[in-house]
């Protein structure tokens, strides 16, 4: 069969963009003469519409929707379409994750997803009731399996632990499906691809049926979908895929394993850098922002996130504001002017030293006879935020945060100072991962001027003061908050991997006293297998 797959990038909830967006896909493929063109998961709502399916205007929306795309494709090929369907039965869930047919100008069948995560980002067992037997479309003389994204993560032979009792492929196979067809909006991750693609191969060889993905593009809330649609043959062999972090059409020919395969770059870094760059663009442009800013500290956080915003935006939509302090070094300032002009980004300067008087002044009496501290570090970064956002406000801009997921992990940010804004970019990278991402984009352009990446990190709110007054070096800490937030191991396990108990139990202890700030953040753009965010489900008030 010659499959189209639609590799569109949809808005939570527009259901007209959304329909738009999937006809003129499915238009583009036309000229190729698919069998079936086929959308991404729930495309027409957008992954994942969350409560909006609480909503049965919404639902009873995307059901008209489809009516409509149907009347506009009865001359076109089939098309299978993501999106959510009531579910007729007085018990259970109210509605299905399905794929629906659309053929002959009608609303043909509905294909129900089976297997419905609840774990990290995902919660769809509050919205949807999981299928029951094999999801089988009989077309053109053909047998196809439906699936939709989980259904094919459960594996035995490729996971050590599957998830789920049942297995969709297996029944898929089973039950006579030629070739296995796979709706898909599986979040990006560094490094997710490779497996995703090891993992289809597995299971296309193992059943010795074609198989076909088409995974979502493109940036919703703090998930980022990386596209990548694929293709494998009987024997899983890869023999399609799609561009990644950008909108694709591929068609392709399961029967002879014809197709293009796009040039991508699995480099850590890269994929890191163009998840970030699509999922700024997409977060400012489907919340309408055309413009952006940030503050420029001349640290590498800020470089990195400056360089991203100017890749995402256009360099002549951001603003990189200085707003230097008595503790301010000249070199910061200068290496802020420098990164600025190699970026092309305009930049305004606004001293704080005298608002910092003005504060001094109106607190001495109540700080009378008390030792100074965090306390006043923390009004120079409340005033910074302040300025910030008077500064988003009159300009209708987004403001970006610039803290690493190291600071944010810890709590070595300030809330209403540092960590005010809309987005926080790089809140899901390790500070050592900030350097490495640094040093990969030099290497395509050097914009980070090399001061910024040779002086100790420092918040410059003290004379002198550096990072590692507060914190472990990050060549300590970093490699202890990954196994303790992306690995979920206890501070025992830890220590028996080497590392100095009280060390760990330090930054343990930050870790859990800093939940009540997490709470408080900007959304983070996810990029590792697990964020600051929906996925990080932690009490305020615990003991451990």
């Amino acid at each position: 069969m010659r499959i189209a797959l639609l590799q569109v990038n949809p808005t939570a909830g527009d259901l007209k963009g959304n329909s738009a967006l999937i006809l003129r896909a499915a238009a583009a493929a036309r000229p190729q003469a698919p069998d079936l063109a086929v959308t991404t998961e729930l495309a027409l709502m957008g992954y994942l519409p969350r409560d909006l399916l609480m909503n049965a205007g919404f639902v009873r929306r995307a059901t008209e929707a489809l009516a409509r795309m149907a009347a506009e494709l009865r001359d076109a090929p089939a098309l299978l379409v993501g999106v959510a369907t009531p579910n007729p039965s007085p018990l259970g869930r109210p509605l299905f994750n399905s794929a629906v047919l659309l053929k002959d100008g009608v609303v043909g069948p509905a294909f129900h997803k089976t297997l419905l995560p609840t774990y990290d980002v995902f919660d769809e067992d509050r919205y949807f009731e999981p299928a029951v037997g094999p999801q089988m479309l009989e077309l053109n003389g053909h047998r196809l399996g439906i699936s939709i994204c989980e259904d094919a993560w459960n594996d035995r032979d490729f996971w050590k632990r599957p998830r789920y009792h049942r297995d969709p492929i297996e029944v898929l196979a089973q039950s006579g499906a030629e070739l296995i067809v796979n709706l898909s909006a599986s979040p990006f991750t560094a490094g997710k691809q490779v497996m995703r693609e090891q993992m289809l191969g597995h299971m296309a060889g193992k059943y010795r049926r074609p198989m076909v993905i088409v995974n979502q593009v493109g940036g919703n809330d703090e998930l980022i979908f990386d596209g990548r649609s694929a293709a494998f043959d009987a024997a899983g062999r890869l023999f399609a895929r799609a561009k990644g972090f950008e909108e694709d059409v591929l068609v392709v020919d399961t029967a002879g394993g014809s197709g293009s395969i796009a040039e991508d770059d699995f480099e850590a870094e890269a994929e890191i850098w163009r998840a970030l760059v699509l999922g700024v663009r997409d977060y400012a442009r489907k919340t309408g922002f055309t413009k952006t800013l940030l503050g420029l500290s001349g640290g590498i956080d800020s470089a990195v996130t400056a360089a991203i915003a100017a890749d995402a935006m256009g360099p002549e939509n951001v603003l990189g504001v200085l707003m230097p302090s008595i503790y301010s070094s000249s070199g910061s300032v200068d290496d802020s002017v420098r990164l600025a002009a190699n970026l092309g980004i305009r930049t305004l300067t606004l001293p704080i030293s005298g608002i910092m008087r003005s504060y001094e002044q109106t607190l001495a009496g109540a700080f009378q006879g008390l030792a100074p501290g965090v306390a006043e570090e923390n009004i120079q970064s409340r005033i910074r935020g302040n300025l910030l956002m008077a500064l988003s406000n009159k300009y209708g801009s987004l403001l970006l945060t610039t803290g690493n997921k190291s600071e944010l992990a810890v709590g070595y940010c300030t809330l209403y100072g540092d960590m005010n804004g809309g987005l926080a970019v790089i809140a899901d990278l390790p500070k050592l991962m900030v350097y490495r991402v640094a040093q990969w984009r030099n290497r395509r352009k050097p914009d980070i001027p090399r001061e910024i990446f040779t002086k100790p990190p420092s918040a410059e709110l003290r004379p002198g003061q550096t990072d590692q007054d507060s914190l472990p070096p990050y060549e300590v800490l970093d490699p202890i908050l990954e196994l303790h937030v992306e690995q979920c191991q206890s501070a025992e396990e830890i220590v028996a991997q080497g590392f100095d108990e009280a060390t760990v139990q330090r930054v343990l202890r930050l870790v859990r006293l800093a939940e009540f700030k997490r709470k408080q953040a900007a959304p983070v753009l996810k990029v590792t297998s697990r964020a600051f965010g929906l996925g990080w489900r932690m009490p305020i008030v615990r003991q451990e």
